[in-house]
């Protein structure tokens, strides 16, 4: 297998094996079994599927090949717990997972407990071969945990109820940042991509160079403020500002505002994990897909950043600062900072760039089933930056590369513009 990291030692990463997967139960601790087990929509899967894959990864790729005698806990969760591993064989069809009623959730922790003491056995005399999918396994684990929380929050959108994952306090009222400022970057040659000893996955290298034009990014992402303001000189309904896909996913779907959005007598609110809630009209914008940031930075007189000139800017800043994901609680978007230079960069919400989800000159895939992680998604989807409200904290670093396709939305998605000089 090929690695771009040097994996930690043994007593290192058992207390960080601990620590990801407690915050994982924790997160599905509010749920009941029939929240956990249903599946509203193709792209998202039941919490309980998330809990149960990442153990499977665990189980599959490092028990199975590197612990010699080890039995399966339950040869069948490989064929409903596999995700998309050719190399592992057939699997149940993604959009039928929230019909897997059993086994239940109790049943799933059960499997997670039996893992976990496994592998916490076996850590001390594992190769660093073995370790190094093990801080893998962890990193997509927190993956996963993000998941868990925008497929929950997808699931629970559709229930009249309204319901609440946390209750959580009002967000104080918040004044309206300043107009957005403009904050020159990096122009010439600059180098992008992972370089270093730490983690990172196969899609983030190599670091390379490439040449950036004079450009500008905003000091800050686009507020639900000045998203209103689009909305109200009729955003969604003018042509002129859409690519023609985005145009026609519009028409076809019937968009008029950000995903979670509705309108009554009050005024506009927005469902979240913590339920159903005024627009706070100084927080950034979430829950846009692609073309409606695109429609946005075309009628602001603006575009979307690049990737290189996005990780270029971010590169001097701390990718453990912002508002992200500490402990199981209410991930929501923070009001927007007050601030001359580039802030909010981390956290909050993922910035879409208008870059394609490609491979950098010279990548490769690692070898084996684990080497179909990222290159075979390398196709018709963009780059997003940043992390969001609810990535994992130590999760993040400039290089990060997440990528959806440009309809979705059901993330903690967002925008900031950039310019040409």
């Amino acid at each position: 297998m090929t690695v771009y990291w040097q994996a930690e030692a043994p007593s290192a990463l058992a207390r960080q094996f601990k620590s990801v997967r407690s915050l994982s139960e924790a997160l599905a601790h509010p749920l009941s079994d029939a929240d956990a087990t249903a599946q509203s929509m193709d792209d998202a899967s039941p919490a309980k599927w998330h809990l149960a894959h990442i153990t499977w990864f665990f189980e599959t790729f490092v028990l199975r090949d590197h612990v010699a005698g080890h039995i399966p806990y339950d040869p069948a969760f490989a064929f409903l717990f596999n995700s998309y591993y050719e190399a592992e064989g057939a699997r149940h069809a993604r959009p039928s997972r929230g019909l897997l009623t059993r086994p239940s959730l109790a049943q799933i922790f059960a499997y997670r407990r039996h893992v976990d003491a496994a592998l916490t056995q076996a850590m001390p005399n594992l190769r660093s071969e073995a370790l190094a999918l093990i801080t893998l396994g962890l990193h997509h684990e927190q993956q996963h945990q993000e998941l868990l929380l925008t497929d929950i929050l997808h699931l629970f959108a559709q229930n009249p109820l309204d319901p609440a994952v946390w209750d959580a306090p009002s967000a104080l009222p918040a004044p309206m940042p300043e107009p957005i400022k403009w904050v020159a970057g990096h122009e010439g040659v600059v180098e992008i991509g992972h370089n270093g000893e730490d983690f990172a996955f196969d899609c983030e290298g190599p670091r390379h160079s490439t040449i950036l034009t004079p450009h500008a990014l905003a000091n800050r992402p686009v507020t639900n403020g000045e998203w209103l303001e689009f909305m109200g000189d009729g955003g969604y309904a003018d042509s002129r500002h859409w690519l023609s896909d985005g145009w026609a996913w519009v028409q076809r779907e019937g968009i008029v505002a950000p995903l979670y959005w509705r309108k009554d007598e009050q005024g506009w609110s927005r469902f979240g994990h913590d339920g159903r809630r005024p627009v706070n009209p100084a927080a950034p914008v979430a829950h846009i897909s692609l073309y409606e940031a695109d429609a946005y930075a075309s009628w602001a007189g603006a575009r979307l950043p690049t990737e290189p000139e996005w990780e270029s800017a971010a590169q001097a800043l701390d990718p453990h600062s912002g508002n992200q994901l500490d402990t199981a609680r209410c991930p929501r978007p923070r009001a927007c900072e007050q601030s001359d230079g580039l802030a909010q960069m981390f956290g909050d919400v993922w910035e879409w760039t208008g870059s394609a989800y490609r491979p950098y000159p010279g990548f490769r895939t690692a070898e084996g089933a684990v080497g179909e992680y990222n290159g075979k998604f390398m196709s018709g989807q963009f780059v997003l930056k940043g992390g969001s409200c609810a990535t994992p904290r130590g999760h993040m670093r400039p290089s990060y590369r997440n990528f959806f396709y440009p309809h979705q939305r059901w993330q903690f998605t967002g925008v900031r513009l950039a310019k040409d000089l």
